[in-house]
């Protein structure tokens, strides 16, 4: 039952969204996203069979209602920290559940507040006196039928937020609270009724539901992103304003080479996120289906590209959605524009699943080992494959990136080599700066610690140059010829953008002259001209329709106008002409001049 059907990993379909879950209404945020988005997926990934009989088709029909509760009030991205515990007594054959401090209290799970009757709770597991880290369990929190806290339990809405008043996001505490053995999910690690623990093949299996919803998350990245640039390149078509030439009339804001430098790069990110995004789903499934065979050789690779992809695209996606509103003027600030609502239900994304700079730590982590495998000899695979050419230095001793690197800024091709040439140099930059500090002091948390920038900055440049090489990958698999122009004009200008942007690191690495930067400059604005003429139906081919776009300036008809009069028409406060606040205010207070 578990392993097919509608319910199967293979046919899991559902948007991700706050807390790494899933949107019930396409768009909006709904209390039962993390029992979609996590509860479910969790038991499809980590349960044994016999706990998904017990557990998956109650949950399927809605009988089970669970939420995912692993961050704590006082931690969250650093999961060996958290406090839950999770002690087991062989005598009853039960895990006693704690809170045993303020900080160790669940916080943030949506649904949990008033929705869920279950969490799959994340606690450091106890057995036979040692701790052996964290394990998730299923915990009945609230009483089937009555929906009343359990004895035991403390549960309740953590109260109003940035965004996302639709949904409950919770505080859970628990005191002395048992549930059977049984409700340990054990397809990897076990505790037998003795207690002896079985160790999982790898630890990192226990957060298979994580790097499930990051991988998601690059996909809604690109969602999000590609719908505040079809709002803002439509409005940007109707709008007309000001005067290029006296005498003529208002052109089209789009018209201007300024607006088409704001939001033409956001329009080719957000193509260049949505090939990543399906090539980042295709990797997981198929690295999924090799873990449940036993072959873990690509689950650290796995774990580096979800975190880092998923700060990446969540970082710049959140920026551009602002900067779609800001080139809509004025009226990108109402809510009539979708923008805002866009943006406040985005931008957790840039916390939630784990915060975006420790994300981008781990990937640093993964980077460094890769670059010390090739220092000693040994060949890495996948995406940092580049690191085998320090080979070469053993040879002809140089910086790996300081190698002859001829750029053509018209061939994508060779774009993708400039990006991985600037990714090398930063990973070994960074790797020899930790090197330098672990030389000076004893601590490796404190030579970590001093060297961070520069393992951010190495994983950032990483990061792009994989999507610059997805993106580039994708072309050649376009049939059509007119398409694949189109296509490639993008791929250039997101490209040639991100160098024009990030010049220092491309100038210092030797990968491209003084003379070539101002070819790039030029080259930038030159595409922008180039992709006016398709701009409005790049966005219309994301064909998201009116009712989810829920935008008055981004309306595929275009009727902007009329439409935001009608809008403004049905605000609670024109439910009368002359509001109460006048007779209980302004008029005593006009009497007594």
């Amino acid at each position: 039952m578990a392993a097919s059907g509608p319910w199967s990993q293979d046919n899991w379909h559902l948007r991700p969204n706050r807390n790494g879950t899933c949107f019930v209404h396409r768009g909006r945020p709904e209390p039962l996203d993390l029992h979609l988005g996590m509860f479910l997926p969790t038991l499809l990934t980590q349960a044994t069979p016999e706990q998904q009989d017990r557990f998956f088709m109650p949950a399927w029909n809605l009988e089970i209602i669970g939420t995912y509760a692993q961050t704590e009030m006082g931690h969250g991205t650093h999961l060996r920290g958290l406090e839950t515990t999770a002690t087991y007594d062989p005598a009853t054959q039960e895990f006693i559940l704690n809170s045993p401090t303020v900080t160790s209290i669940k916080w943030w799970p949506g649904g949990l507040g008033k929705t869920s009757n279950h969490a799959i709770v994340l606690a450091q597991l106890y057995t036979q006196g040692q701790c052996k880290g964290l394990h998730a369990f299923i915990v009945p929190i609230r009483q089937l039928g009555t929906h009343e806290p359990l004895p035991g339990i403390t549960v309740g809405d953590i109260g109003p937020k940035f965004g996302y008043d639709e949904m409950d996001n919770g505080y859970l505490k628990m005191d002395n609270f048992r549930i059977p053995r049984e409700n340990m999910l054990m397809k990897y690690a076990q505790v037998e009724p003795d207690g002896t623990y079985v160790k999982p093949l790898s630890d990192k299996l226990t957060y298979g539901t994580m790097v499930f919803i990051r991988s998601l998350i690059v996909g809604d990245s690109a969602r999000s992103l590609s719908r505040a640039c079809t709002i803002a390149i439509r409005y940007s078509a109707v709008r007309h304003q000001s005067e290029l030439k006296p005498g003529e009339p208002e052109p089209q804001i789009l018209d201007y080479q300024t607006q088409q430098y704001k939001l033409f790069p956001l329009l080719a990110t957000a193509y260049a996120f949505h090939f990543v995004g399906a090539y980042i789903k295709d990797t997981y499934r198929r690295i999924s289906g090799d873990i449940n065979e036993g072959d873990l050789s690509e689950l650290p690779e796995l774990h580096a590209l979800t975190a880092g992809l998923k700060a990446f695209t969540s970082w710049t996606a959140n920026a551009g959605i602002e900067e779609c509103r800001m080139a809509c003027g004025g009226h990108g600030y109402s809510r009539c524009s979708g923008i805002p609502d866009i943006y406040v239900t985005f931008t957790p994304s840039c916390t939630y699943e784990g915060e975006n700079t420790v994300m981008m730590l781990q990937t640093a982590r993964f980077l460094v080992k890769s670059y010390t495998q090739v220092s000693s000899g040994q060949r890495v695979t996948g995406m940092v494959s580049y690191l085998n050419d320090l080979s070469r230095q053993r040879i002809q001793p140089q910086h790996v990136a300081a190698r002859t690197v001829t750029v053509r800024i018209n061939d994508p091709v060779s774009l993708v080599e400039a990006y991985k040439a600037r990714a090398a140099r930063l990973v070994e930059a960074a790797a020899k700066n930790l090197q330098a500090e672990l030389n000076h002091r004893k601590s490796k948390e404190d030579a970590w610690n001093r060297t961070s920038v520069d393992l951010v900055r190495a994983s950032e440049a990483h990061c792009h140059y994989v999507i610059v090489k997805l993106f580039t990958a994708k072309l050649a698999e376009i049939g059509n010829a007119a398409v694949r122009a189109v296509l490639t004009e993008l791929c250039l200008l997101y490209a040639l953008y991100g160098i024009s942007k990030s010049t220092g690191d491309f100038l210092q690495a030797g990968i491209l002259t003084d003379a070539q930067i101002t070819q790039v400059n030029q080259r930038v604005k030159e595409l922008l001209a180039i992709i006016r003429p398709n701009a409005v139906a790049l966005v219309d081919s994301f064909d998201f329709h009116d009712v989810h776009l829920g935008s008055v300036l981004g309306r595929y008809d275009g009727n902007v106008y009329e439409n935001m009069f009608e809008w403004a028409k049905k605000s609670p406060l024109n439910k009368t002409e002359v509001h109460e606040s006048f007779h209980k205010h302004l008029k005593p207070m006009q009497a007594k001049l």
